[in-house]
This record gives structure tokens, C-alpha cells and sequence, in this order.
């Protein structure tokens, strides 16, 4: 059988965390699903790239069953066997056997010319796998795909928060933000919670989407789907061999939409096409990739780069939806912008830059430090979550003496900072599970540097 992963040159996320974003979502609301291809014509592609795409898959298979080299391609066999015929009489393939009837379960392999064939098609690109699709069909799934106006209720925000306290003012602004689809600046002071509030919208239900395994364009290869940040929604099948019938053209995966945080490692070069040398193909850019989804910066204004030469790159995007990826050969290729393009920072937004060129950003939400009411539910929360007893007046102590007291800004994490350390310490002196007053100050001493404390 074929391996249809390839090259992936971004960061892997563990098992365990794909495993617990995979929830069920519900079917494409938007009215968009790839039709099965029938006829070469259907697939946007010449017949003479398919034709080298089962040459060079075959070349990296060994052999393969007709039913094998078509699920491989995600095609029908009805749709490729007059191709694998031509390349038969051409004697670049030759039949070993047959495991039943016909040409789908005969088996197949390179002849020698097949072979040299295959070999020189290789020194073009070395992608095998599921066809690509033309660039005009992803055009059309990324514009037909995107939410439309209306699709976020409150309701939905609230359940999407619902691990979080998240006070209405909150939700009066990102509400509206996150709905129109438009980019959005997020600041504030560090430690209130700007990238866990950016990232929680990862937990907001909407339809689903199909991506392409790749794009073609003039020849050239894109690479799209990214197992890192495109999740599927169920496990695809191989129904597409002989003539069965499929809900969708298998070169597409059903996934949930995609979410893609990239900090302060960001350079302007990520944001543009990356040629893999070793497989003469390219890997689309992180914003390409979240098409039809969300991407967040984080931590904007902490790039090697200056923020306007960051948020300049993003100017054509966000005014006309189109972005331009180049290519080494100096060419460009326009491709849809439909992604909700979220900016994090700590610094204050007139460091960014002046009046004119935040403008750009269309909405902006100051996360201002919690009162003291939001800081004491935030402590029981996650008191509740480490299901660690803590009576209210010795979580009021702590904001007395600690904060209040010694004029101490209150910062969302700090519960989760303080709990955590007081749990190290019940668990290294083996102490009972409860929260007291002694616990906290200890937590407090290992948490805070206070100035004088240092030694001269």
C-alpha cells in the first residue's frame, strides 16, 4: 500500500494533544463538498501529470494493484485505466499478475523504460501520493468555505469559554470580531490571558472544511494539508477504488478548521512559499494553511522584525482577501486570504505604531487586569479543577497582605501560578490537600521577585 504522508517541516504537536482536540463536529454547513471526479477533464489536471504521477508512484511502490494505485492517487480506477492502458502500450508498465477480473486487480509495474521514465519525471518534483488539485478548484473551496456573517452566536462564545471566567465585556468585543472574520489586535499586560483567550476559540463549533492534500499550479507543487494543524474529522476510507461511490473527490480531507499560533520565531520568509530542495516541491505558508480558519500571532512586536514590516506584509491581505506567494523562480501566484488573523502582544499599542497604521487592524480589544471579584472566581476555579479545598478567607488573605497590601497588580495567572506552587509544596512534604495561609506565603516567596530582596 501507499505511504501517503510527506515531507512536513513544521513543528509536531504530541499524540496525546491531537487526541484531544479530535470532538466531533457536525457535517460542511457551507454547502461545499468536492464531487467525485468521473473524467480526466473533471480534475483540472493535464493528462500527462497524471500520467507521471503514476509512474513515479509506482517507482517509490514497487507494485501495486490497479484498486491500490487509484485509492493511492485518490481517483477512481475507471477514471485513470485508460491512462495505465496508454502507458502500457508504451511498454512503461507491464502486468505481473492478476489477484481476480480486469485491469483494477491486476498488478502492476515499471518496465525498464518505465523506470527511466520515472526517474527523469523525478528530477521535476518527487511528489507521489494523492493527486494535487488545480489551482482553481482550491480558489473556489477556499471562497465557498468561508464563514459568513451571522455564524457565531453568544452562545456559542460562552461554551467555547466555559473552562474560563470571562466577563461580559469580554464577550461584547470578541464576539463581534471573531464573527466578522477580520483581523484583530489583542492587547494588554502579560499574564491576563491574551493567547489562552485567542486559543479558546479553537473550541468553537463550526462546520467543518475540506483540504487539499496539494495544490497544482503551472506545474508546480504546493503542498497544503498539514497533520500538525489540519485535523480530520473521521478516518479517510478507500471507496474511490473501482467504480464505488464516494461522498467527496478523496484528494480533499474532512477536517475541523484550522488554528495556527506562530510567537516570536516569526520572519517575514515563513510567511511565503518554502521549497523543499529534496523533493523539488513546495510547503505553503502558515496563513495558506489557515485558510478558512484562524491564525494567531503571538507575542506581535517580539519578531526578529519590526512590527511594521510585519503588519505591512499583512496590508494587501487583509484589504483585498488575496495574498502573492513567490516562487524561486520569481513568479507569483495569487491565492485566497480567508483566514482570521489574530495579533497578541504585551506592548502598548502606540509602540506598535501610530494611528494610521493600527487602523489596519480592524478590531482591537485592550484585556485590562481583573478586579477583585474575576481574581477571587478565578481562584476557586481552578481550586475546583485541582479539586484542592481552600476556604474564602484565606484565599481574601492572600489578596490583602500580598496584593492589595504591597500595591501588587493582579494578573489572571496568578492563581494558576500560586495553586500550582502550593501543590508542589503539599506534595514534597506530604501534607494534607488544603490550601492555608502558610502554603500561599510560601507559594507567594517562590513566585514574585521583590525588589530588596536581592543581596548586595
Amino acid at each position: 500500500m501507499l505511504n501517503d504522508s510527506m515531507l512536513n517541516l513544521t513543528t509536531a504537536v504530541t499524540e496525546s494533544e491531537r487526541a484531544s482536540r479530535q470532538t466531533p463536529v457536525p457535517e460542511p454547513r457551507e454547502g461545499f463538498t468536492p464531487a467525485v471526479p468521473e473524467r480526466i477533464g473533471d480534475t483540472g489536471l493535464a493528462e500527462t501529470n497524471l500520467e507521471q504521477l503514476i509512474l513515479k508512484t509506482l517507482h517509490f511502490s514497487g507494485e501495486l494493484l490497479g484498486r491500490e494505485l487509484a485509492s493511492g492517487l485518490g481517483l477512481k480506477f475507471s477514471l485513470i485505466e485508460p491512462l495505465v492502458e496508454n502507458l502500457r502500450r508504451q511498454r512503461m508498465l507491464e502486468v505481473k499478475g492478476s489477484l481476480g477480473y480486469g485491469a483494477v486487480s491486476a498488478v502492476y509495474t515499471l518496465s525498464e523504460n518505465g523506470r527511466a521514465r520515472a526517474r527523469e519525471y523525478l528530477e521535476t518534483n518527487q511528489y507521489s501520493g494523492r493527486a494535487p488539485v488545480a489551482m482553481e478548484q482550491y480558489v473556489e473551496a477556499v471562497r465557498s468555505q468561508r464563514l459568513h456573517n451571522g455564524w457565531l452566536t453568544r452562545e456559542a462564545l460562552v461554551e467555547a469559554y466555559r473552562h474560563m471566567v470571562v466577563t461580559d465585556d469580554i464577550f461584547n468585543q470578541i464576539g463581534p470580531a471573531v464573527n466578522s472574520g477580520k483581523s484583530f489586535l489583542l492587547y494588554g499586560k502579560p499574564g491576563n490571558g491574551k493567547t489562552y483567550l485567542a486559543e479558546a476559540l479553537f473550541n468553537l463549533e463550526s462546520s467543518p472544511i475540506f483540504v487539499p492534500y496539494a495544490v497544482e499550479y503551472q506545474g508546480l507543487i504546493i503542498k497544503i494539508f498539514d497533520p500538525v494543524y489540519h485535523i480530520p474529522i473521521a478516518a479517510e476510507t478507500e471507496s474511490v477504488i473501482v467504480n464505488r461511490d464516494s461522498s467527496h473527490d478523496q484528494r480533499w480531507v474532512l477536517c475541523k478548521r484550522p488554528f495556527i499560533v506562530t510567537g516570536g520565531e516569526l520572519t517575514l520568509d515563513m510567511l511565503d512559499l518554502t521549497y523543499i530542495e529534496t523533493a523539488k516541491i513546495y510547503d505553503a505558508p502558515f496563513q495558506m494553511k489557515a485558510n478558512n480558519g484562524i491564525y494567531l500571532i503571538d507575542d506581535f512586536g517580539r519578531q526578529r522584525v519590526s512590527p511594521a514590516e510585519v503588519l505591512n506584509r499583512w496590508i494587501v491581505p487583509m484589504d483585498r482577501r488575496v495574498d502573492y506567494l513567490r516562487f524561486i523562480t520569481g513568479g507569483k501566484v495569487e491565492v485566497p486570504f480567508e483566514t482570521f488573523l489574530i495579533f497578541s502582544t504585551n506592548l502598548r499599542a502606540e509602540h506598535l505604531g501610530d494611528e494610521a497604521f493600527l487602523r489596519r487592524i480592524a478590531y482591537k480589544m485592550f484585556l485590562r487586569s481583573p478586579e477583585v471579584a474575576e481574581f477571587q472566581q478565578i481562584f476557586d476555579r481552578f481550586c475546583a479543577q485541582q479539586k484542592i479545598a481552600c476556604a474564602p478567607p484565606v484565599r481574601d488573605d492572600l489578596i490583602e497582605r500580598h496584593f492589595r497590601g504591597k500595591g501588587r497588580p493582579m494578573r489572571r495567572c496568578h492563581p494558576r501560578d500560586l495553586i500550582s506552587h502550593a501543590i508542589d509544596i503539599i506534595h514534597f512534604d506530604r501534607l494534607p490537600f488544603v490550601l492555608t495561609s502558610d502554603l500561599l506565603d510560601q507559594a507567594v516567596a517562590s513566585c514574585f521577585v521583590d525588589e530588596g530582596t536581592e543581596e548586595d
